[in-house]
Parts: structure tokens; C-alpha cells; sequence
């Protein structure tokens, strides 16, 4: 393609790439991202448990010096809250969801993920095998 465009009869001069804009993802988009990858990365959860869901506030990165060229990257703090099974390594899950968070949210919306903090809001006591349910007398 030529530097110019041919438009209606007129020369228009063609915008460089890097100056042509800018997409914005919303917040509420990149929360229902989050909230997908720890589904995905929580495993198995109790029946009665809550899905997880995210928080997000996205930030755009500042830099310092500004560099010729350089397009701005967002950044997005996360905020993951589940609920889990237990008894369950509670530590391994919570870096798991993390790291599954902070991958699928950068390849997906290419936003900078620094943070993801991960909050356990209930845990769900496994039924043991060949125990009653309910009240006994």
C-alpha cells in the first residue's frame, strides 16, 4: 500500500498504526475473564458453593520516561473471591487460580496482571465416608 489513500477523488494521507487509536476493555469485561480462568483453574468445587467471581481495576501503565513508539499497556488488579472444598491444600489451589488468572487475562486482553489476590470466603467440609447426615440423638 502506498503512503497515500485515494479517497473520493482526494489524497488522504494514511494514519500510522501506532496513531490511529486506542482500544478500551472495560473493567466489567476483564472481571468476567477473570472469573472464568479461576473457574477453570479452581477445579472441582462443592455443589452448594458459590461460582467465583472477580473484582478488576484496570490502570493504564505510566511510563516513565515516555518512550517514542511505545503503545500503553493497562494493568489489572485482580480480585478473586471463591469458595473451596476442604480439607484441600487451600495454599496450592490459591496459586494455582493465580497463576491460571494472570495467564488467561494477559493472553486474552494483553493487560499487564502485577496483582491477583485470591480470597477464600468459605470452605465446604467434605462429607465423610459412611457418616450420618443430619442430627443424631
Amino acid at each position: 500500500m502506498s503512503e497515500e489513500a485515494v479517497q473520493g477523488g482526494g489524497h488522504l494521507a494514511v494514519v500510522p498504526p501506532g496513531e490511529r487509536g486506542a482500544t478500551r476493555i472495560a473493567d466489567r469485561v476483564v472481571s468476567k475473564i477473570a472469573a472464568q480462568a479461576a473457574r477453570e483453574a479452581a477445579g472441582t468445587l462443592p455443589a452448594d458453593a458459590t461460582p467465583p467471581h472477580a473484582t478488576v481495576v484496570v490502570r493504564p501503565r505510566v511510563l516513565d520516561p515516555p518512550q517514542a513508539g511505545e503503545t500503553s499497556i493497562d494493568t489489572a488488579h485482580i480480585r478473586v473471591h471463591l469458595e473451596l472444598d476442604y480439607p484441600c491444600d487451600i495454599g496450592a489451589r490459591c496459586r494455582e487460580v493465580r497463576r491460571h488468572v494472570t495467564e488467561r487475562v494477559g493472553a486474552l486482553v494483553g493487560m499487564e496482571v502485577p496483582e491477583v489476590a485470591v480470597h477464600v470466603e468459605r470452605l465446604h467440609l467434605a462429607p465423610a465416608h459412611g457418616v450420618a447426615q443430619g442430627r443424631t440423638r
